[in-house]
């Protein structure tokens, strides 16, 4: 007899594996060029556009609109990708809703934004479809850069950096390039291997080795990397992930969601990723949306997702909390975990409820009980193997806003970096920038 949803414990195949590929096809199926024409057409190509202001990457939205709208998809694609060369990406898992389409004046008169994440999608996806790849290299400087991490920021500097006619390096800890890409987003949101498409799309500039299977620290030295190369970018993100800081933290059933959803990108077969019959998820951001519409795909029967602070406070934007409730996930507020109960395996997660004090939390004695046989921490990572050379703000590097570190010769940029929101199209920027500014110095134009 095969699983089902109310197996008890952490079981596979609760689901079989029809009702397993329809849950994890794309969120939104992409564009054809009749609806992208009329998605367009609804642009009313603003002069002082608030769309471009709102994005990290300063993408001229209005000018790649118009270029669909008058049927030249390819040059919308060069439009994005000057100045995001993950726009494709970006096109799936930006939080548009909170950036560019928020800021649409669509949106400000008739609470129906133009549709800039899909028609970008719709560009970006022609030229890939094609196998073009609209930049070439500059004469070759002569120089060499080492990158750490082939994560948005990492693969955006080294794409900029081959682009001046540099020679890059790239390392990345990990058996493949794409970063958080790869390895930590809904597979619902990016289908079809696109992240591992797009790393080898980009690396078609040129002029770009990339290394897997080495990290800073284990395999690699600060001090190594500045004797070999002309110059260093740091992107190597977050590795490690905050402590629950609850008793029984330690029995079974209790994972890291980003470990969750790693595995769950990774996997060749979801009917072989064990998930429990009763999930909680602890967090408030991306990562623990992902990991609670994901377990509800899976099969889980019940999905819990505590947040200690109250609704509007919650880093998730409201479309995704909406996301996750259409699928079944359960929203408590106002509630931090005090204790993983079981004997050697999660039965159930005690919570306490919380108020807020000024900026800081309370419990207020008052606790309850919710069954998990899996508990899924997304409560924030941590930068690990920094070198001690570098000043760290905040537990993360300090740097400037072109990304110069207080070592000389050495940048950084993404989530490893101080700055900025951790979004992918943020880190895009930072490692877009850091590259013009590495460059401007090698070249001895600063």
């Amino acid at each position: 007899m095969r699983n089902t949803p109310f197996t008890p414990g952490i079981a596979p195949a609760r689901l079989d594996a029809a009702e397993l590929a329809q849950n994890f096809t794309d969120l939104h199926a992409p564009l054809d060029g009749h609806e992208a024409l009329v998605a367009a057409d609804r642009c009313y190509f603003c002069h002082d556009a608030p769309c471009i202001t709102a994005c990290p990457t300063s993408i001229d939205i209005p000018l790649f609109i118009r270029q669909i709208a008058t049927g030249t998809p390819e040059a919308a694609a060069t439009t994005i990708l000057e100045q995001n060369i993950l726009g494709g990406m970006c096109a799936r898992v930006c939080p548009t809703e909170t950036l560019c389409e928020q800021a649409c004046v669509r949106e400000t008169a008739e609470g129906k934004p133009v549709l800039i994440g899909q028609l970008q999608r719709y560009a970006t996806d022609t030229v890939m479809a094609a196998g073009k790849h609209p930049f070439t290299r500059a004469a070759e400087t002569g120089k060499r850069v080492a990158v750490v991490g082939a994560g948005p920021a990492g693969l955006a500097c080294a794409h900029r950096l081959a682009m001046k006619g540099h020679d890059v390096v790239m390392y990345d800890a990990k058996p493949k390039g794409g970063g958080l890409n790869e390895y930590g987003i809904a597979s619902y949101k990016s289908t079809d291997d696109f992240a591992a498409a797009e790393v080898e799309w980009l690396l078609k500039i040129g002029g770009i080795t990339l290394e897997t299977g080495k990290a800073l620290g284990a395999d690699l030295t600060l001090e190594g990397l500045q004797s070999d190369f002309d110059a260093v970018f740091l992107g190597m993100g977050l590795g490690g992930v905050n402590a629950l800081r609850a008793e029984g933290e330690d029995r079974d059933g209790v994972m890291d969601a980003v470990e969750f959803i790693a595995d769950l990108r990774q996997t060749g077969d979801l009917g072989v990723l064990p998930v429990g019959r009763n999930v909680v998820v602890i967090g408030g951001g991306m990562t623990a949306i992902d990991a609670a519409v994901q377990s509800k795909l899976l099969g889980a029967e019940s999905v819990t997702l505590v947040y200690r602070r109250e609704r509007d406070a919650m880093p998730a934007s409201r479309y995704e909390q909406d996301l996750a409730a259409s699928k079944g996930v359960r929203f408590i507020f106002n509630a931090m975990p005090v204790e993983v109960l079981g004997n050697g395996a999660a039965t159930a997660l005690r919570c306490e409820y919380t108020k807020a004090e000024g900026r800081s939390l309370t419990g207020t004695g008052e606790t309850f009980d919710i069954p998990a046989d899996q508990v899924l921490k997304a409560i924030g990572q941590t930068l690990e193997g920094a070198p001690d050379a570098l000043a760290i703000d905040g537990g993360k590097i300090t740097v400037t806003d072109t990304g110069r570190t207080s070592v000389d010769g050495v940048w950084a940029g993404g989530d490893c970096a101080s700055g900025g929101e951790d979004l992918t199209v943020t880190a895009v920027a930072e490692g877009r920038d850091a590259a013009e500014d590495m460059h401007a110095t090698l070249m001895g134009k600063e």
